[in-house]
């Protein structure tokens, strides 16, 4: 009987029920600092990256690097109002993009295009996020040009963030600008501002929504080759350049690539057009976060006195 009690003594360790319990107590441990860690990004990100950033929507624009201020198709009432002027169809458009493959990122919205004899009217409506934390931005834009080769847009947004448990929500006002000048037949420059009142998200801490500069040139090569350069600036961060570049291949299908810096991402897409409408996909690789794609619909209601035959991004 005492060997017997030595030798359980000895192998107690061993024991079936307290490997269990052993390895139970290790799981316990991994989920609750895994649990720790998630719920200390989603605790700390309201004050890090707490209100709405002017996130690129449209996988034209994505395929060719987010160099879209040049663009004048009906995705410029997200990427520059300016652009908005030399709509002459209604269109509309809904796109989804996932960020890195993590679902709680998916950025999901719509563009609506309203022309009218004074200018065109334009709705942009986006939301980044999931229950638990949410971003939507809320845009009504106007357009319209000055003569054939310049024209001028602006949008009032309506920018509200959302945070599960007891933080609640908030929302502000902000605004938007932009210009495009077609100095030739195959050049064009455009500049963009967004909040350009410099809103503020949080007093507390000074907290304001990012202030973004654009500017660039687009250069048609012919009817098939698009290229365009663009740098970005926000105010508290090192700029960004981005090149972007459309080949309109046959007549309904158009390839696009591009990058961008800082850091260095690479770009590409399709858009395919039947009829009056148009779908294209894109992707991205970012060397840290590795790949996002975005799918984007659009249609547009061609009127009688439009040409039937018509240019991606007329």
């Amino acid at each position: 009987m005492k060997n017997k009690k030595k030798i359980n003594s000895k192998f107690k360790v061993q024991n079936p029920k307290s490997q269990k319990n052993y390895h139970f107590g290790v799981w316990s441990l991994g989920l609750g600092a895994w649990g720790f860690f998630i719920s200390s990004f989603f605790f700390l990100l309201p004050s890090s990256f707490a209100y709405v950033d002017n996130y690129p929507i449209g996988a034209r624009s994505m395929g060719m690097g987010n160099a879209s201020v040049t663009l004048s198709d009906p995705w410029a009432v997200h990427h520059n109002q300016a652009g908005l002027a030399y709509q002459k169809n209604f269109s509309g458009g809904l796109f989804y993009e996932s960020k890195y493959f993590v679902s709680n990122l998916g950025l999901k919205g719509g563009i609506a295009v309203i022309p009218t004899k004074s200018g065109v009217f334009g709705l942009d409506v986006s939301s980044l996020g999931y229950s638990k934390y949410n971003e939507s931005k809320y845009g009504l834009a106007y357009g319209r040009t000055f003569g054939e080769n310049f024209s001028a847009g602006i949008q009032l947004d309506y920018l509200r963030t959302q945070i599960a448990e007891n933080y609640g929500s908030k929302g502000v006002i902000a605004g938007e600008a932009g210009l495009q000048a077609k100095l030739s037949k195959n050049l064009t420059l455009g500049a963009h501002v967004f909040n350009i009142n410099r809103a503020k998200g949080a007093s507390y801490n000074n907290e304001k929504i990012p202030t973004i500069f654009r500017a660039g040139a687009g250069y048609s090569f012919s009817d098939k080759v698009i290229l365009c350069i663009e740098t970005e600036k926000d105010i508290d961060f090192k700029p960004i350049v981005k090149f972007g570049m459309e080949y309109h291949v046959i007549e309904s299908l158009y390839l696009r690539a591009g990058t961008s810096s800082n850091p260095f991402v690479n770009h590409f897409g399709i858009g395919v057009v039947f009829h009056n409408f148009q779908m294209d996909i894109a992707a991205s690789m970012h060397p840290v976060l590795g790949y996002s794609s975005q799918l984007s619909l659009s249609y547009s209601l061609i009127r009688e006195t439009s040409k039937k035959k018509k240019k991606s991004g007329e």
